[in-house]
């Protein structure tokens, strides 16, 4: 599924600001609906959401889900309906009630309950009115107001099913959206102007039309189920490639076997004959890699034999253990556990590229080494390790978070200079190298202390390297659920903004005191997300209560040393980069220059607000719950709000 998709949560905003919601029967009437709904009943879009598991009378546990789903598919019919008849809303109430009572009718032929048109909208809010978006009621009206031609109509009109034909349309339609609010001038019509723009681009734009594939999960931002393969024909055909594949496989796997089997008889030859190159008393250099290769013996001395007392953590794909070399140095030895490694060359090739970076911001690889390797490096079953200077203070999450030690507190130099160390080490790996290199697992346990307490970026284990500067598709996410940028969290798109995602996580952690995810979180049913808390603080002016009370508490230094102005700057540009929207970032050179005072934060952009629902309005608040937790069940329409 495309990362893209996903926009259209940022278009599918309906004006329900100015309605409230009926949960009783519409009333009947012998107006008839000019709209056609036999596409509910064709488009796989994912009604399970709507289902309940009793009385199908009654409403949906997950009413939240439902009515935005309901919604995007109702939206369907208004955009093949503009597209008709150039108007964006239905022409009076009776006409609208009868709309909702004839989608009624398709949503009881999937037995689906009976109430949820009327439970999830109300039908004032699809009748035309000129009090909406800058009195557009036509498509005339429109033209009249941006023009015959927008930005709209050239990136929305081709197959939207294609990521980068989506991206696009998602750009225009924030620039349009932009332009309407300006044009309308009242800020409460913000929504309004976000629908119109969904309904235009679908309908108007979209040569493919409203129903298409790619305005289907694009525009609207239905998660399209895959359909079922009926064709007796075509089950033939793929069972017949799947023996074949089946039969190719076996001979593969009977190869291997031989293959190992020889390899290992030729391993037990060399341990016979008491000679093996990697069985040598002192480093040395492995040819091809500017690093130590290490002896697993001098390593095994160093830990105590990998003892766990000498145990300091578990860090990306491995454990970490001190060590004190035959030379005094202390180092920290990382034994591989699991990795992406194809084979010892493979990993000899990521070595080598990590053993180059020098920057006084990330923390230095001295060597590595790999245990039971034969001449030929090729053995996909060796030990590996990685062998790294030893950090004196740890790492930042047991400073932030002191599980059972007494640790003081960090002061606010010691949180900005942090903060900064780690922007500076991310620059330098975002732009300082060629190709650049993507670090995938940027977290407070993943930033290293020196004795200086300066800050040192650790765990290259998990690094990619960009190709020619583009972000690109992983089948494999690496990360930690809080700290993962929602793109990435659920499509597996990388690019250099995942990692400023990231780091405005770390952000928040440093500058408010508390964890990035706590789903045991009492004050919220749904868990504790620090960048939604943070957000919801600081849209309501209350800067002062995001900010660590050992910041601004009674224990806390003075103004001079406690600039409020600054604190509140460095909590705006963790917000701005951990914002749900990758173009909206900033990249981590810029963010580090709002750091250091030398270019202005801009204004926050605002993050779009769900649909309307019931649950939206209950307690009266804007505030919605982030797409990082509902990543976890990789709700696609949930990513961007």
């Amino acid at each position: 599924m495309n990362l893209f998709l996903t926009t259209a949560a940022l278009f599918l905003i309906l004006l329900s600001s100015s309605s409230s919601l009926v949960l009783s029967q519409t009333p009947t009437n012998s107006t008839s609906c000019p709209m056609n709904f036999d596409y509910v009943l064709r488009i796989p879009w994912p009604t399970a959401d709507c289902r309940h598991s009793g009385d199908s009378s009654k409403p949906v546990g997950n009413s939240t889900s439902c009515c935005q789903t309901l919604l995007s598919v109702f939206g369907i019919a208004l955009a093949q309906h503009l597209k008709q008849t150039s108007l964006f809303h239905l022409p009076d109430l009776a006409t609208s009630s009868s709309c909702l009572s004839d989608f009624q009718q398709k949503l009881n032929s999937l037995s689906l309950p009976t109430n949820l048109a009327t439970f999830c909208f109300d039908p004032r809010q699809f009748v035309i009115s000129s009090n909406t978006c800058a009195a557009i009621q036509t498509v005339q009206d429109w033209r009249r107001k941006l023009g015959n031609h927008t930005v709209l109509d050239s990136a929305c009109r081709d197959d939207l099913t294609d990521l980068s034909a989506c991206d696009d349309c998602l750009r225009a339609g924030l620039r349009v959206h932009s332009e309407l609010a300006s044009n309308d001038g009242n800020a409460s019509h913000s929504n309004e102007c976000f629908y119109f723009v969904v309904l235009y681009a679908a309908a108007i734009v979209n040569k493919f039309g409203p129903q298409s594939d790619g305005a289907v999960s694009c525009t609207f931002g239905i998660n399209i189920l895959p359909k079922s393969h009926k064709n007796k024909r075509s089950s033939l055909i793929f069972g017949l490639i799947g023996g074949l594949v089946a039969i190719v496989v076996i001979s593969c796997l009977v190869g291997l076997l031989y293959f190992w089997w020889d390899r290992k008889r030729k391993r037990e030859k060399i341990e016979e004959s008491g000679v093996d190159e990697f069985e040598s008393s002192r480093p040395r250099r492995r040819p091809n890699t500017g690093s130590i290769w290490y002896n697993i013996h001098d390593l095994e001395k160093a830990t105590d034999n990998f003892s766990p007392k000498n145990f300091i953590g578990r860090g990306g794909f491995g454990v970490v253990y001190k060590g004190v070399l035959s030379d005094g140095s202390v180092v920290a030895v990382k034994k591989i556990i699991e990795s992406e490694f194809e084979g010892t060359d493979d990993f000899c090739n990521e070595v080598e590229i990590i053993s180059n970076l020098r920057h006084r911001n990330l923390v230095p690889l001295k060597g590595c080494c790999i245990h039971g390797a034969d001449d030929d490096y090729e053995r996909r079953d060796d030990q590996r390790y990685l062998v790294y200077e030893y950090m004196a203070n740890g790492n930042l999450d047991d400073h932030l978070f002191p599980a059972m030690s007494r640790k003081p507190p960090l002061t606010w130099p010691q949180r900005k200079s942090i903060i900064l160390d780690v922007a500076k080490g991310l620059a330098y790996l975002h732009y300082g190298v060629k190709p650049a290199i993507f670090h995938r697992d940027i977290k407070a346990t993943n930033i290293l202390l020196d004795v200086n307490m300066g800050a040192r970026v650790a765990d290259f284990g998990l690094a990619k390297q960009s190709r020619e500067g583009q972000s690109h598709l992983t089948t494999r996410v690496a990360g930690t659920h809080g700290y993962l940028a929602p793109e990435y969290a659920l499509y597996g798109q990388l690019t250099e903004k995942s990692d400023v995602y990231s780091f405005g996580v770390v952000i928040l952690e440093i500058m408010c005191g508390r964890k990035a995810l706590d789903l045991s979180c009492s004050d919220s049913p749904r868990g504790f997300l620090i960048t939604d808390w943070a957000w919801s603080l600081i849209k309501e002016g209350k800067v002062l209560q995001v900010l660590d009370p050992s910041l601004v508490g009674h224990g806390a230094s003075s103004e001079t040393m406690n600039p409020k102005g600054i604190m509140e700057r460095f909590v705006l540009v963790g917000i701005l980069c951990a914002h749900v929207m990758v173009a909206l970032r900033p990249t981590i050179m810029d963010a580090l220059k709002m750091l250091e005072g030398d270019i202005e934060v801009p204004a926050i952009p605002d993050r779009p607000t769900p649909l309307g629902h019931p649950s939206f309005t209950s307690d009266g608040s804007t505030f919605s719950n982030s797409p990082v937790l509902s990543g976890l069940q990789l709700q696609a329409r949930d990513m961007l709000r």
